[in-house]
């Protein structure tokens, strides 16, 4: 078995590049690919947008007519956990659902 010492495993990682954080994959003003899915009655395709918070995508969905009518009463969920504020942050890998209201029995 070969051991390294903590000096040796600490300057080998600071040798590696951390993938996001390197400087070709950061740019100014850059935008993150958010994932979006429509719930239970709403017929619609989910879709991958440029987008950096729940505001953007509202304005975006309010340009469908067939969506306008889900947008007021439906719930929004952010990677499976409920959210009430349209400036609530958004990143890159995001999932985002619109659920709208569902009556059972």
């Amino acid at each position: 078995m070969v051991m390294k010492t903590l000096h040796e495993v600490k300057s080998s990682l600071q040798s590696v590049p951390h993938p996001k954080l390197s400087k070709s994959s950061v740019k100014k003003g850059q935008t993150d690919m958010v994932k979006v899915e429509f719930l239970g009655p709403i017929q619609k395709d989910a879709m991958e947008l440029e987008i950096t918070n729940l505001s953007e995508l509202a304005n975006i969905l309010q340009q469908d007519e067939e969506l306008k009518e889900w947008l007021t009463n439906s719930a929004v969920a952010v990677n499976d956990a409920l959210v009430s504020s349209l400036d609530y942050p958004l990143k890159d890998g995001d999932k985002v659902s619109l659920l709208p209201p569902v009556c059972g029995g």
